[in-house]
């Protein structure tokens, strides 16, 4: 794998999720990107059952690495395992359940173009499955260090993103003399996760608020 930078893409005004996922796909298939298929990066989130201390662990899978579980705890440890370890966590419910209503996905469509691969997914949060966003993932496939290919990537994002990039985003910004491993994309997509999940608890206390 090469460098990646998941990014948050803005809903502009007036357009719906779709509609705006719609767009970025017409932008790419423009610049003679071809598609590869689908991805699917999700996280299923566990919370200790003891009552002190409360830890937290997130169980991410990407559709990259199939073969792959990623457990990263509150700490900001992270565990690369194989995909038997859903089967472990299954098996350790007296000590870690699943939290309700956090699980969250990114799903969309794979391109490939020269030597980067493009990732438009929409982001659902929930067993109700309601969309929070939109993730864009870039990889530039011949780089392991971001400090290297960092105003390449960003001249190609701009392309076809715009100006929203116009320095890199703070995780990459910290590991720019680091060779990449799969477990930095993962970390990148469980920060937005948890930005869109704090954002929809503050959103469900303020409807909560306004019924009483």
């Amino acid at each position: 794998m090469g460098v990646v930078c998941v990014i948050n893409f803005p809903l502009p005004e007036g357009k719906s999720g779709q509609q705006t996922v719609d767009m970025l796909q017409k932008r790419i298939e423009t610049l003679g990107a071809t598609k590869t298929g689908n991805f699917v990066v999700d996280c299923e989130t566990y919370q200790s059952q003891q009552p002190a201390p409360q830890r937290v662990m997130h169980v991410l899978h990407n559709s990259e690495h199939p073969a792959t579980a990623f457990a990263i705890l509150d700490t900001g440890t992270c565990l690369v395992a194989d995909n038997t370890f859903d089967q472990l966590i299954h098996k350790l419910k007296a000590f870690y359940a699943p939290k309700k209503n956090a699980k969250v996905e990114t799903k969309g469509q794979r391109y490939e173009i020269g030597d980067f691969i493009v990732k438009i997914g929409s982001v659902v949060l929930g067993q109700n499955i309601s969309f929070k966003g939109i993730l864009i993932e870039v990889e530039y496939c011949p780089c392991v260090m971001p400090g290297e290919c960092w105003g390449l990537m960003q001249e190609f994002m701009q392309g076809f993103l715009g100006n929203i990039i116009d320095s890199p985003p703070q995780y990459i910004k910290d590991r720019l003399n680091n060779a990449v491993m799969p477990s930095d994309t993962v970390m990148q997509y469980l920060e937005f996760y948890n930005n869109f999940r704090k954002a929809a608890g503050q959103q469900q206390q303020q409807q909560q608020q306004q019924q009483r």
